[in-house]
Formats: structure tokens, sequence, C-alpha cells
């Protein structure tokens, strides 16, 4: 009776010549299984290669009948397939995803122990063995060649990330779970066709997963607190408003640095929470305010660019302004410039619904970006925060004349403009020289905890009684 390959691949026939080239063929003749019309559910309807579940499995049997191999799993996306769709239809979309999983079947073709797979969508898995990490790098270069020299009416990046292990019976999933973070360094550059995965990557991963798992339990905790950065009147002196700063205060590190979990929960997601955890208590301070009979000032809120995607962005705020009884005047809304390049259309429209909820909107770190003076001429703004990057070159005249046609230029379109960054007097000086009242910057205050910058504005209004 003839024995079943899959209970061969163990067997000590597969370590010689016949057996290698039979668990070839077999690769081969499974991978193409569905043209008769069987195993459906294992292979993607469109490229006819394996799904992720048969991906792993055929890759793990491979390990287990050759462990003394060295084994790598590379995966690969198409940076902005979406657009591929949308601009040229699906029809080409199709073609552009047959023309990769063609590429890839001729390596399993040409490649002993090696099998290709269709995760989902423009996300592909390559696992083979290999002898050196030039032989895997060469294979990523010639498919992103291939894929250049396709006619095609969009041009296509395909990024690669990769993880090759040395390790004996390497796990396929983990496997592929590293290549994917290699991924995440490398995916849209266009001066990168591959990253493989390192240490230090995994050390970040660890780190991240710690951070994200910590924060959800401050969340639960109330370990996320708004601390205050006072606006002031460079000429009076006067708080003429403040922004509420996301701070992160853990039970046995302390306080957080916020450079340290702010790309980590906007990169997991977790930002949203955070802001309208922020969101929260700022209005309910202004509720407190006002119901001690107390002249508010205005205090911002950040709104992260994740909230593009966050359809119910303005019906929490305006949930927000029903439940504290504040005006939405009284909490200006600070975007910065990627929170409307990101998904430009999709913002316009939850903006102008605020504004016309009557928010107030900041274009927060004007200049950081390249594209600053053109959103001038597409968006609704109140208000825009000139960078503290412009500061830090104020003794070039150049720099000067462009920060003084830049102010004249806002005053012209009727935008209202602060500063943001002002830590000596001479850019004080020059800035109110220049029309520009507004400011923040430790010159002034640094950002403090919301009893301690109510109490700034208890005595200032104290002293504006004695008068």
């Amino acid at each position: 009776m003839e024995r079943n390959m899959d209970e061969i691949l163990h067997s000590s026939y597969m370590t010689t010549p016949e057996g290698k080239k039979a668990l070839h063929e077999y690769e081969h003749n499974k991978m193409t299984m569905i043209e008769a019309g069987t195993d459906i559910i294992n292979y993607n309807s469109l490229t006819r290669l394996p799904v992720l579940r048969l991906f792993n499995y055929t890759a793990g049997e491979i390990v287990k009948a050759h462990p003394d191999r060295k084994y790598a799993v590379m995966v690969m996306d198409i940076t902005q397939f979406k657009a591929v769709n949308e601009f040229l239809g699906r029809d080409e979309g199709d073609r552009l995803l047959l023309f990769i999983g063609d590429c890839l079947k001729e390596y399993v073709k040409e490649r002993p122990f090696t099998v290709a797979g269709h995760i989902r969508a423009d996300n592909f898995c390559f696992f083979t063995a290999y002898d050196s990490k030039d032989e895997l790098a060469r294979i990523a270069i010639d498919i992103r060649r291939r894929l250049k020299n396709m006619p095609f009416a969009y041009r296509v990046i395909l990024s690669f990330g990769i993880c090759a292990s040395e390790a004996t019976q390497p796990a396929i999933s983990y496997m592929k779970d590293c290549a994917t973070i290699a991924l995440s360094e490398v995916k849209g550059k266009y001066y990168a066709d591959y990253k493989f995965f390192t240490e230090e990557m995994r050390t970040s991963m660890l780190t991240e997963k710690l951070i994200e798992s910590d924060m959800m339990v401050a969340l639960e905790k109330d370990g996320v607190v708004p601390y205050i950065q006072p606006k002031v009147d460079m000429v009076s002196g006067r708080i003429v408003g403040g922004e509420a700063l996301a701070r992160w205060i853990h039970p046995d590190k302390g306080m957080i640095c916020p450079a340290d979990f702010i790309p980590v929960i906007e990169k997991t997601g977790l930002v949203i929470k955070v802001d309208r955890r922020i969101w929260s208590q700022v209005f309910s301070y202004q509720q407190s305010v006002l119901k001690e009979g107390r002249h508010p000032v205005p205090i911002s809120i950040n709104v992260s660019r994740m909230h593009c995607y966050d359809k119910a962005l303005a019906e929490v705020l305006k949930s927000l302004v029903d439940r504290y009884g504040v005006s939405p005047h009284l909490v200006p809304l600070e975007l910065t410039e990627n929170a409307f390049s990101d998904q430009e259309q999709r913002m316009n429209e939850r903006i102008g619904d605020l504004r016309n909820r009557g928010f107030i909107v900041s274009m927060d770190d004007f200049g950081s970006g390249y594209s600053s003076l053109n959103m001038l001429k597409t968006q609704e703004l109140d208000e825009v925060k000139i960078d503290k990057e412009f500061l830090s070159d104020m003794n070039n005249p150049r720099s000067r004349t462009v920060i003084r046609h830049l102010l004249e230029m806002l005053r012209e379109l009727e935008i209202n403009t602060i500063v943001e960054g002002v830590e000596t007097k001479e850019q004080q000086e020059f800035f109110v020289e220049n029309g520009c009242r507004r400011a923040q910057g430790f010159l002034f205050y640094r950002p403090m905890p919301v009893a301690e910058f109510d109490e700034l504005l208890k005595n200032q209004n104290r002293k504006r009684t004695e008068r």
C-alpha cells in the first residue's frame, strides 16, 4: 500500500536526493491542487497560493523534516495598494496581485524547501531554506525589479521584511511576526527594498508591548492626567489660555516622558482613548470654573491624526459639550499638519462639522512639514501655532525675514497666531515687534498640574480685582 506523503515527511528517506526531490514535487503539486477543485479553503481564490494556515503548516513540516537547515520567512506588502484599486479599478489590482503570485510560484518551483503564501489582500509571505542573507536580499531585489518592469499605469512599491533564523526548528508563526515587524520599518520607503529583523527590533517590540499593557492599566486607574501649559500675552504678561497635554504618572516609574509613550499609543491606536480621557478632564475643569462664577480662559485639547479614522469624533466632542455645559469656544482643538495630510478629505469633513458646532480649530506645529503653506489655501483655520523650530535659527537674518513675512501673511488671511517654544527675551521682543503677542514657552511657564494652573488664574484674577 502506498504511503501518504504527509506521513513520510519525517522519514530517513527525506534526507536522500530522491526524497528531497519528492518533497519539492509534493509542495509544488499541493500548491496547485486548487486547479482540480480541491482544498479550496486552503488557497487564495485569486492567486491560488496557500492561505496563512496552510503556509504555516507546510513550512512547519519542512522544518521538522530538515531541522539541520537555516530557514527564513519574508513578508511583502504593496505600499498604498488601495490607491491602485481606487484609481485603476479592481481588475488592475487583481492583475498586480496575480503577477506577484506568479513571481513567487517561480521561486517555489526553482528552490527546494520553499513555500509561498497569500495572507490577505496585498500581503504575501515566502518561506525558504537559505545559506546566506545575501541570497535572501537578492530574492527581494529581483521580485521588486520584476514588478518595476511590469507594464502598469501606477508606480508600485513592494516592500519586504525578512526574518532569517539560525535557530534549530524555528516557529514559523513567530518568524512571520518578526518579518512583519521588519516590514513596518521599511514599508513605503523609496530608498530601501527590504529590512532584516534584528534583536534591536525585538527589544523595541517588547518595550512597545509593555507600554501598551501598562497604558491600559493607567487608563483604568486614572494614571493619565492633563498638565496645562499656559498661553500668555507677551505684552501684559497675562495668562490668556492654556494647552492640555497628556502626562502619564506610573505607580512605580513616576512620570513617563511623553516622547517614550506618545509614538507607541499612536501606533497602537490607544491615543484615541488617551485623548478622550484628557478631553473629558478638561471639560470637567472648565465646568468647575464656571460653577464657581469665575472667568475661564480657553484650554485647547490635542486631536491626534488617528482621529481622522474616528467616525465618532464630532459626536464625542458634542457629547462632552452637552454633558458639562461648556461652550465649544472654551475648548479649542489643536491638530498637527499631518492630521490633515493623512486623510485630507475625511478630516476636512470632520473639522468642518466641528467648526459648524462652534469649535475653534488651530493648526499646531505650523511650519514643521512641507505643505504648511498649501494647507492655508485649502483649510478653514481659526488659528496657527508657529512651530518652535522657526525659533531655533533666529540669529539668521534670512530666518527672521521668513518669519516676519509669515506673520504678515497670516494677518492678511485673518488667522490668529501664537508662537510656541519661546525661551529668550530676544525671541519675545522680535515677535511682539512683528505683531504676534501670544506665546507659549519655558520663558513664561512649563506644563503644570491642573491645580497649579488653576491657582495661577485665581491669583491673576485677585490682582485684577485689587486694581
